[in-house]
């Protein structure tokens, strides 16, 4: 791993260093498999994809009507002679002159015709016969072979994340199969003797001083959403042995691990020095709000190391972090190649936010009903309801104050979380 950023005479790394100095550190996974398509959504393209075939094939309709020759339709009251009729799948006859065929949307456009006319602008009243009440343009409604895709052509680049959108245009090319790079995996645990899982509680009732371990389910989502192969170690003791120990278990098996919590630096946080003990540690503290304790590092095992991304405890400020580092380094392992950081979008503030902060902030808003952005009340790094009543983050930038009617910087949680 490349040495710590610079930090001399400054205490904390801005988000742009953090993020800069996370994805330069990167070492995407280099094994790939091979997967059927329709088992690739979101995986990530090892090897660009090429068309074999021109899309569409041939010369096709893109509306039920009739095709026509559009010579014989220029007095815009013609009476042609319905001569055939073509489903999508079935390929007609030569179209002689003075004849119309009867098409329906996605078939072949007949030898003979060169122009489509939609149903509502024809009258068909009289059996086999149609009378066109329009002049059609040679081309109107007919889709060209090869006007979508022409066969040869690149239509994914590897390193693409593969949507439904990706998976549909690789079967309409015939791809039953992609090569993709393998999973990433990842372990998780957590640390905190407060820690306690839903339903472990005796009787339903917290014991004095614990909190349920919300993190968990929180994180191992946001993994899963991003196909991560997960190991997951539960909560660890917080003693320095228990969390050595974690490390090195969590080393051996896997590419990357984060831990929530104890990553302060009190007597009770033993992230630092065990990630030390095991490996390196070159980042700590980022000037961000929620979330300024964050942790990464390698530990490492034969022949290799394991990287390490430590998130602070506090369930919003651990959820903001993940979005905000954890998401674009992942992507980064898997290999995607374009823009991996979180995307911001320039809206109207409708509340105040009076008090500058000299870390960068990112505050929990959601879109009105006027097209501008509420604050939920309460921006405590504890309160995760302010999650799920947003729609998103304003990134407000060290310093600034909002008032209504300011533009500040959007960034939608959708965006994120897949």
């Amino acid at each position: 791993m490349a040495s710590a950023p610079p930090t001399a005479g400054k205490p904390m790394l801005s988000v742009r260093e953090a993020l800069d100095f996370l994805l330069g550190a990167v070492r995407p996974l280099a094994e790939t498999e091979v997967v059927p398509t329709l088992n690739a959504n979101g995986r990530v393209l090892a090897v660009a994809q090429a068309s074999t075939i021109n899309v569409p094939s041939a010369d096709n309709t893109q509306m039920d009507g009739y095709a026509v020759r559009a010579a014989d339709c220029a007095s815009g009251n013609a009476t042609l002679t319905v001569s055939q009729r073509i489903p999508a799948g079935t390929v007609g006859q030569f179209l002689a002159p003075g004849c119309a065929a009867r098409i329906f949307t996605g078939a072949m456009i007949p030898e003979g015709a060169d122009a489509v006319v939609m149903q509502e602008q024809c009258d068909a009243a009289v059996p086999n016969m149609v009378t066109v009440k329009h002049v059609p343009k040679s081309g109107e409604w007919i889709r060209r072979a090869g006007e979508d895709i022409v066969a040869g052509g690149v239509i994914l680049a590897a390193g693409t994340r593969l949507r439904g959108q990706e998976l549909g245009l690789a079967a309409s090319v015939g791809l039953a199969s992609l090569p993709v790079v393998r999973k990433l995996r990842v372990a998780v645990f957590f640390t905190g003797d407060e820690l306690t899982m839903p339903g472990e509680a005796p009787g339903g009732q917290l014991a004095p001083g614990a909190i349920y371990n919300s993190n968990r389910f929180t994180l191992r989502a946001l993994l899963e959403n991003l196909g991560c192969a997960i190991t997951d170690f539960g909560i660890v003791p917080d003693t320095l042995e228990a969390t050595r120990d974690t490390l090195r278990k969590a080393a051996r098996e896997n590419d990357l691990i984060i831990t929530s919590g104890g990553v302060s630096v009190g007597e009770e946080d033993h992230i630092k020095p065990a990630v030390e003990a095991e490996g390196r540690l070159n980042m700590w503290q980022i000037a961000v709000k929620p979330g300024k304790p964050l942790a990464f590092g390698e530990v490492n095992r034969d022949g290799g190391a394991a990287f390490f991304l430590g998130l602070p405890g506090n369930p919003v400020s651990s959820f903001v972090t993940f979005l905000l580092f954890v998401r674009p380094f992942i992507l980064r392992l898997q290999g995607v190649t374009g823009p991996v950081e979180p995307r911001a979008f320039a809206m109207r503030s409708d509340f105040s936010w009076p008090k500058a902060d000299r870390r960068n902030e990112f505050l929990r808003v959601r879109i009105n009903d006027a097209g501008g952005l509420e604050l939920f009340p309460n921006q405590g790094s504890g309160v995760l309801t302010s999650t799920v009543w947003g729609d998103g983050l304003v990134d407000n930038p060290a310093g600034q104050t909002i008032k209504p009617g300011d533009t500040v910087r959007f960034i939608p949680f959708n965006d994120l979380q897949y």
